[in-house]
C-alpha cells in the first residue's frame, strides 16, 4: 500500500467515526396498530411524545361514612380522644365519654347511662335513663326525655324534649331545659338556669 494513501485512509476512518458520535435523532412518536374495523379498514394510533403532561392520579375512594360507628351490642361502651366525631348505635346499658372536644352522635342508640368526663364534649341522644357530667363546656341533647341529669362543672347546657324528673347541679352558668318541665332540682353554684 501506498504511503501517501495512509494518511488519506485514516482520516477518512477517523471522520466517519466522530460523524456517527455526533449524529443525534430527534424520537419519533410510536405507532400501533389496531386490529381491522369490519370494514376492511387498518385504525392507527399514534402513542404521545415524551413531552406529554401525565395524568394526574385518580383520588383514593373514601371510606362510607357508617365505617366509624361504634357497636354497644346490647352492653356498655366507651368513648375517649380528643378534637373527633363519633356515632354509636346498639342498646348501651352505660355509654361513658371522655376526653376534650367530642362529638358523639347516640341518636341511633337506645342508652341507659350516659356519663360524660371532660371539657367540650357534645353529645345527642334519642333518650336517657341518667345523665352524669363532670367537665366544662359541655352539651347534651336529647330527643326524648332524660330520668335524671347530674352536672358538676361549668357553662354546661343539657336539652330535653320531654320532662326531666330530677335535677342536680354542682358548678356555675351551667342551663337545664325541658320540654315537659323539671321535677325537683337541687342546685348548688350561680347563674344556673334550670326550665
Amino acid at each position: 500500500m501506498n504511503r501517501r494513501l495512509l494518511p488519506f485512509f485514516g482520516v477518512a476512518a477517523l471522520t466517519t467515526l466522530l460523524a456517527g458520535c455526533i449524529y443525534v435523532s430527534a424520537p419519533r412518536p410510536a405507532e400501533s396498530r389496531l386490529p381491522p374495523s369490519p370494514d376492511g379498514q387498518v385504525a392507527q394510533t399514534t402513542a404521545p411524545s415524551s413531552t406529554a403532561t401525565p395524568l394526574a392520579p385518580t383520588p383514593a375512594a373514601s371510606s362510607p361514612p357508617d365505617a366509624d360507628a361504634l357497636d354497644c351490642g346490647d352492653g356498655s361502651r366507651t368513648v375517649s380522644g380528643a378534637e373527633q366525631s363519633f356515632r354509636v348505635t346498639g342498646t348501651c346499658t352505660e355509654l361513658t365519654v371522655a376526653g376534650s372536644a367530642l362529638r358523639v352522635d347516640a341518636s341511633a342508640a337506645t342508652v341507659g347511662t350516659l356519663r360524660i368526663s371532660g371539657d367540650r364534649i357534645r353529645v345527642q341522644v334519642a333518650g336517657a335513663d341518667e345523665v352524669i357530667v363532670q367537665g366544662d363546656d359541655g352539651a347534651v341533647i336529647s330527643a326524648a326525655g332524660i330520668g335524671r341529669i347530674e352536672i358538676e362543672g361549668d357553662r354546661t347546657t343539657t336539652e330535653a324534649a320531654s320532662g326531666i324528673p330530677s335535677v342536680t347541679v354542682r358548678g356555675h352558668d351551667n342551663v337545664v331545659r325541658s320540654g315537659g318541665g323539671v321535677g325537683s332540682a337541687v342546685v348548688s353554684g350561680s347563674g344556673n338556669k334550670i326550665r
